[in-house]
This record gives structure tokens, C-alpha cells and sequence, in this order.
């Protein structure tokens, strides 16, 4: 891949620990309000720390997992449970009325937008490099090994 100029401050980069760290908080308040959620939450919470991590090393296989991970649960949660419209409504509620009556819920719609952050910023990240055929089986391969581990968080820990 080819690299960035030293110096040169690349705003995708800088972007995807703020989509990384605002998922965070969403996991973290979430789990705070659900108790239920805090093992899956804190499991999950390890697929953004490696994401950031990887990032900053320029390694394909993170910014494949940040895509990957980010467009399932968006998918996940407008299309299927509808949670990140509903969570929308909370943050609507709040602003006409100062109150919030489900916040794990608002959180939803924190995560899915820092997650079309993290989309934009890892695509852009990893185009940038103007990856050949070996960056793109990286890709590939950090967007499987991540969705097998958050399938299995997901088996594993949550709440039934």
C-alpha cells in the first residue's frame, strides 16, 4: 500500500478513532441503562479498540472490519428492528420536550451514525492507499474474522 506524506494531516484518519470512540459511548451508556447488555457491550466495545488500533498501523484487514461490522448493524437496526428510526424519534422527543424515555434506544441512533462515520473514513482510509490485490484479501479477511466474532459475542452474550 502506498502511504501517506509524513506530516500531512489526513482527515479519515482522523475521523475514525471519533466514529470509533462515539460507538463507544453509545455501548457504554446502553449497557449502563440495560444491565442486561454489559458483557456483550464490553466484547463488542473490543471490535472498535482493534479497529482504531489497526488503523493507525494502516492494516487493511481494520478498516475491512470497521466496514463490515458497521454496515451489519446499521443494516441490522434499520431495517430489521427499526431501532435507529426509533432512536432518532428519542433524540427528537428530547429536543421538543428536555426528556428521554428510553436512552438505550436513543443510543441506537448514536451508534448508527458513528458507524456511517466509520464507513466513510475506513473506505476513504483505505482507498487512499490505492490497495492492490493482496490489501484487498486483507480487507476481506478483517470484515470475516469480525463478523464471525461478533456473531459469536452475539450467540455467546446476549440476553435472551
Amino acid at each position: 500500500m502506498n502511504h501517506e506524506p509524513a506530516g500531512r494531516i489526513d482527515w479519515a484518519r482522523t475521523w475514525i478513532p471519533v466514529g470509533a470512540g462515539l460507538f463507544i459511548v453509545a455501548l457504554t451508556v446502553s449497557a449502563a441503562v440495560v444491565p442486561a447488555l454489559r458483557l456483550l457491550h464490553v466484547l463488542q466495545a473490543l471490535i472498535y479498540v482493534a479497529v482504531v488500533l489497526l488503523a493507525r498501523r494502516n492494516k487493511a484487514a481494520g478498516f475491512g472490519a470497521a466496514v463490515a461490522v458497521a454496515i451489519v448493524w446499521n443494516s441490522l437496526n434499520l431495517f430489521i428492528t427499526h431501532l435507529m428510526q426509533a432512536g432518532a424519534g428519542e433524540f427528537w422527543s428530547l429536543l421538543l420536550t428536555g426528556h428521554v424515555r428510553r436512552l438505550d434506544t436513543m443510543m441506537v441512533a448514536l451508534g448508527g451514525a458513528a458507524h456511517f462515520l466509520l464507513i466513510v473514513a475506513c473506505l476513504a482510509a483505505f482507498l487512499r492507499q490505492r490497495p492492490g490485490g493482496k490489501d484487498w484479501t486483507r480487507f476481506g479477511a478483517g470484515a470475516a474474522v469480525a463478523l464471525a466474532y461478533l456473531a459469536m459475542i452475539v450467540i455467546a452474550a446476549a440476553p435472551r
